[in-house]
């Protein structure tokens, strides 16, 4: 493994959550999200920019519902847009060189083991399976396949047509548990009252119309697109989705009324687990940059070093790896972080 250093996100820890009824019915995916299937389903906040409160609030809305039921995790996703187009066609494509829609899951939270999805207006899609995020060395698993997944693109405009009176595409995903599971704590489908770490992420290329089609705008100095948007559900204080830490909390609810309001905190064994994420951080920047790990809790925390005293961590190191354990909140367990990011309660 590459011991590289870990850039810290820039925001105060508070990722969004979602309170996720059961469907009261089933979905015939037309990309359509005004029809009864979806009429219980809150939307979330409007989306973010990756970075949160650093930039600006994004140009062009997008939201999205969510439902579950004894076989599917459902997703309905609106995206404002005057310019709709696409021009992917095949599985497994770099969706994201296109504007497109993307959803992350880690069902367990451990941050390894988890999922991504992305489609775009011409509805290819691009799913895989992440083994690790990519700063704790990967890999992607490009060949594996969400079986069973439904998926369809609605636009409400014309698709790949500069002046089109365009107001929006919308999307709609059916995942199976039966594949999703697989990542899943002893590898089950959620029960009511439980939660999966969820994001999701807009990527929005600037264009231009050049000989009556969409191109994406190119810097005159780089001779490049400029870089892309990256708008999100719930923020990541940097620009890498890839920071499974810092995704949403989805509620699996039992019933199928009420206004999704429901009063959720986060439970303090979340915070527990951020402080001993942000050692990770300190580790894996203290070994960029000295060639070995640390014991020295103050060295580490630095500006952090009362808060995280708080949880009693325990730091061991060898030449190549660390440990950083803290109680639980309630003392019954232990939870650990290691340098390849993985956590887990004993």
């Amino acid at each position: 493994m590459n011991l590289s250093g870990v850039p810290e996100p820039n925001l105060t820890y508070g990722p969004k959550h979602y309170i996720c009824r059961r469907a009261s019915g089933k979905l015939v995916p037309d990309g359509r999200l005004d029809k009864p299937f979806w009429a219980g389903a809150e939307w979330t906040e409007d989306f973010v920019d990756i970075e949160g409160d650093q930039q600006p609030k994004p140009a062009k809305r997008t939201r999205v519902k969510m439902l579950w039921d004894d076989d599917y995790f459902y997703f309905g996703a609106e995206l404002m847009e005057d310019q709709i187009w696409a021009t992917l066609t095949e599985r497994d494509s770099v969706i994201f060189y296109d504007n497109d829609f993307e959803i992350f899951i880690d069902p367990d939270g451990d941050t390894h083991q988890y999922y991504e999805f992305e489609v775009n207006a011409l509805n290819t899609v691009w799913d895989l399976l992440l083994i690790k995020p990519y700063r704790d060395g990967g890999p992607p698993v490009n060949g594996w396949d969400i079986q069973g997944l439904q998926t369809a693109v609605y636009i409400d405009g014309e698709l790949n047509k500069p002046g089109a009176a365009n107001r929006m595409w919308s999307v709609e995903v059916a995942m199976p548990w039966s594949a999703l599971k697989e990542c899943a704590a002893e590898g089950k489908p959620p029960e009511a009252g439980q939660f999966w770490r969820v994001n999701f992420s807009r990527v929005e290329w600037g264009t231009e119309v050049k000989n009556g089609r969409y191109v994406k705008a190119m810097n005159p100095e780089t001779g490049k697109p400029y870089p892309e948007d990256n708008w999100v559900w719930s923020p990541q204080g940097l620009i890498n989705m890839h920071y499974p830490e810092l995704w949403g909390y989805v509620v699996f609810a039992n019933g199928q009324e009420g206004k999704g309001d429901e009063a959720f905190e986060i439970p303090q064994d979340e915070y527990i687990k951020w402080k001993l994420r942000r050692l990770y951080y300190r580790q894996r920047n203290h070994f960029a940059e000295n060639g070995a790990f640390s014991e020295d809790l103050a060295v580490l925390a630095g500006d952090f070093l009362e808060d995280v005293r708080q949880i009693r961590p325990r730091i061991e190191t060898t030449t190549r790896t660390f440990l950083i354990s803290a109680p639980s909140a309630d003392g019954t367990g232990t939870f650990y972080i290691r340098e390849d990011g993985k956590w887990w309660r004993e």
